[in-house]
């Protein structure tokens, strides 16, 4: 036998062994002791003893061998060898089905201590407390800013790149943030699920309608720490906490001009590249800003709201 390499695991019951010697996960060669089970089971130490296993099942495949896995290939449904009979998606650990159940039950057993608000998985708390703790352990390297998880930074950078790696595949649109371009394939499909039952309004994701409800409602849960105003959406304090600070992290790249929010900075990048998206449909004649469009508009209608 080849020379073993210890992976340190000591003791297993039989199905944790079986997933952790068939999935590799301590990517190393099979040793003496992966073979210590629990009192009682059929495999027990048999690998010491030198007793002949006559036949041994590994995820559904029999194997008759005194070596359960040599000629197992780890392939087919051993690469995610527990699935969920509802959906039929697979997973390669045990720990990460009954994570997936909880998205189908609605299971929140993971508890703020807080706030008491709960979650179906532990690193969705830990994200949470972060709110509480106000930590923020992800820096933006290019202008400083802080965030409390790491994809909120990854979508961060994004704005300073110019990156927009989610495209539509109706017109190739691209988008830096995936739920901007869920929100932008619902104009192409019309689809608006999520239904305002104040007014009416029908939104395509529910953090829209969630928005949009308080609108209704005047709640205003985000509030800025230096003169105390409240605002209906987090992205709404955070560009009103730059008018205190006078931060622009919204760089040009052209010509490196800051920022404090990041549509201007769109509008300012037009200004150098001639784009205008805006069409009037009436005369066809583009505009770089939606506002300078509607004020042409009514060239055309003869609104004048303004006497």
């Amino acid at each position: 036998m080849d020379d073993l390499i210890d992976c340190k695991k000591q003791s297993y019951d039989t199905n944790s062994f079986t997933e952790h010697q068939i999935l590799d996960q301590c990517k190393t060669k099979r040793t003496e002791n992966f073979f210590k089970f629990g009192e009682g089971s059929t495999l027990n130490n048999r690998s010491h003893t030198g007793d002949e296993l006559q036949s041994f099942d590994v995820f559904g495949k029999h194997l008759t061998t005194s070596d359960p896995f040599q000629n197992y290939d780890g392939k087919d449904t051993c690469d995610k060898p527990y699935t969920y009979d509802i959906c039929g998606k697979g997973f390669s650990h045990n720990s990460n089905l009954q994570n997936h159940i909880r998205t189908h039950s609605g299971d929140k057993p993971y508890k703020c201590d807080v706030c008491c608000k709960g979650f179906s998985h532990n690193s969705n708390l830990q994200i949470h407390i972060r709110i509480h703790t106000g930590d923020k352990p992800y820096t933006c390297d290019i202008c400083g800013k802080r965030f409390s998880e790491n994809g909120s930074l990854q979508r961060h950078i994004r704005t300073h790149t110019g990156d927009t790696p989610y495209k539509c595949d109706i017109c190739g649109k691209g988008f830096s943030v995936n739920g901007n371009l869920q929100n932008h394939i619902s104009i192409h499909t019309g689809d608006t699920p999520y239904t305002c039952n104040i007014c009416g309004n029908r939104f395509s994701r529910n953090h829209s309608l969630q928005r949009h409800i308080r609108t209704h409602t005047v709640d205003k849960p985000y509030k800025c720490d230096v003169c105390g105003k409240g605002f209906s959406q987090n992205g709404n304090l955070q560009r009103h906490i730059r008018t205190h600070t006078g931060d622009t992290p919204y760089k040009c790249h052209i010509c490196g001009k800051g920022f404090s929010q990041n549509v201007n900075l769109q509008i300012h990048i037009r200004r150098h590249t001639g784009d205008k998206p805006y069409k009037c449909d009436v005369c066809g004649k583009g505009f770089s800003e939606n506002g300078n469009l509607q004020r042409h508009i009514k060239i055309h209608t003869g609104d004048k709201p303004h006497k």
